[in-house]
């Protein structure tokens, strides 16, 4: 897992494994230049969180990145993912077909199992 457990975001975002490689799969087919990456943003809290490929952080923007994946964090975003954990799961739309959505949980407490 990128973020917690001993990589350098420890207290912030977390990202799984998972999840960063969705990442990259998607900056890399949307083309974007090296340093490109997810930005989340909380333009509107009560509505949720908007996820987008940016070619590059907004200047108030968290950058969190390793593993080449680069996630941007919007202000709001940052402080309403402190201590989650960003991960896809896999979902069969009403059409039968599969995709990956994705998905925030809270971290782990320290020391907790993870199973």
């Amino acid at each position: 897992m990128i973020g917690a457990r001993g990589l350098p975001w420890v207290g912030m975002l977390a990202i799984t494994d998972n999840a960063a490689e969705a990442i990259k799969s998607l900056t890399a087919n949307a083309d974007l230049p090296e340093g490109g990456g997810l930005r989340i943003a909380a333009t509107n809290p009560d509505q949720g969180l908007e996820l987008s490929l940016a070619a590059q952080p907004v200047e108030q923007d968290t950058v969190l990145s390793g593993d080449g994946v680069s996630v941007f964090l919007e202000a709001t975003a940052a402080q309403v993912l402190d201590d989650m954990v960003l991960d896809v799961q896999p979902i069969t739309t009403a059409e039968g077909n599969e995709e990956l959505r994705f998905a925030i949980a809270p971290q782990a407490p320290e020391g907790a199992s993870e199973g």
